[in-house]
């Protein structure tokens, strides 16, 4: 092989004239293999995959009349916690989506309305060619407005209380988490295990809920030990102090600003290192405080959100159109700083 050819980003060009074919062939093999000889089509996608050819994105935007770009609502900043989620997904987003050879075009939107009219307005005039929808909510509007406007889209989270077949979707399953981490704090004997979550009806918060109801099922002590605030490290000391009276020996959070603040109420707790306490989302401040937590795969999620675009611009039905992916618990020591 052409020592070019590792070296540099390959082209059209630069390949066919390592094989002694044409560009013609080599787009052919891409678009059109049936019509190429099945000896040639072999050593072209050989080529291909040892020298990591890829397409030209802008050809293949000229070739299909498409604009190769995918719109994603920007929300505002909440607490500087939590938020590092969503930095981790669009960084990713980004990243796959590169890949593949698409642009993520960011646009902000007042509410679920606007953002609508939004995407149906870049669609319409040909500068977006797919959106993706993140921050689902119970009742969420957002997918039976896209799919009235017939605007291709896939989302960051499953339609909660509705059908989960309309449109595709991933989505992590936050009672997996919370399930764990529940029974985690049982194998260190507790058995007046509470949980800190949100206002019932959020959808994403009744699902981290739910995992927690499962893990406790059994034991009649931890029952009575459910409290829904607003999400914030101060609501979250509060409730935890409330919890702490009447009897809960460790604590499971719906995500980390509630368990930063449940920290400063539990930090006596802690035995041998051990905090019994976990958050979720697995934020950096949670990393850097020695907070146990639920780590969501958004990497993946992302990953498999663009392959699922992939499918729907080449007009193929995407092999599995919901996805629900199993998140990790990550035990941690309590940082001595923090202690």
């Amino acid at each position: 092989m052409n020592p070019e050819l590792r070296t540099s980003r390959p082209t059209l060009l630069s390949l066919a004239g390592e094989l002694g074919v044409s560009r013609q062939t080599i787009s052919n093999v891409i678009n059109n293999p049936a019509i190429v000889k099945p000896e040639t089509r072999e050593r072209v996608l050989a080529a291909i995959a040892a020298t990591g050819y890829r397409p030209s994105a802008a050809g293949r935007a000229l070739r299909t009349q498409r604009s190769l770009s995918i719109a994603l609502r920007l929300y505002p900043a909440v607490d500087g916690v939590n938020g590092t989620i969503m930095d981790r997904f669009v960084h990713s987003l980004a990243v796959a989506a590169q890949h593949e050879g698409y642009r993520i075009s960011l646009f902000a939107a007042d509410s679920a309305d606007d953002e609508v009219e939004v995407i149906d307005a870049l669609h319409r005039a040909s500068s977006i060619d797919v959106a993706v929808l993140t921050d689902t909510l119970a009742g969420d509007t957002r997918p039976a407005g896209l799919l009235a406007a017939r605007v291709p889209f896939v989302a960051f989270g499953r339609p909660w209380g509705e059908r989960g077949d309309s449109h595709c979707w991933v989505d992590v399953d936050g009672s997996v988490g919370t399930e764990a981490a529940t029974m985690s704090l049982r194998a260190d004997g507790h058995t007046h295990i509470g949980f800190l979550g949100w206002p019932a009806g959020s959808g994403v918060g009744d699902d981290r809920r739910s995992g927690w109801v499962r893990a406790v099922s059994d034991l009649p002590g931890s029952r009575s030990l459910d409290l829904g605030v607003e999400d914030g490290a101060q609501p979250g000391a509060e409730a935890a102090a409330v919890l702490l009276a009447r009897g809960a020996t460790a604590l499971v959070c719906a995500s980390d600003s509630l368990a930063l603040g449940a920290l400063t109420v539990f930090r006596g707790l802690r035995k041998d290192g051990r905090l019994p306490l976990v958050g979720f989302d697995d934020t950096p401040v949670a990393r850097a405080l020695g907070l146990s937590s639920v780590h969501q795969p958004v990497e993946l999620a992302a990953e498999r959100l663009i392959g699922m675009v992939a499918d729907l611009l080449d007009g193929r039905t995407p092999h599995e159109p919901q996805q629900l992916l199993n998140p990790e618990l990550v035990l941690r020591e309590l940082a001595p700083f923090a202690q």
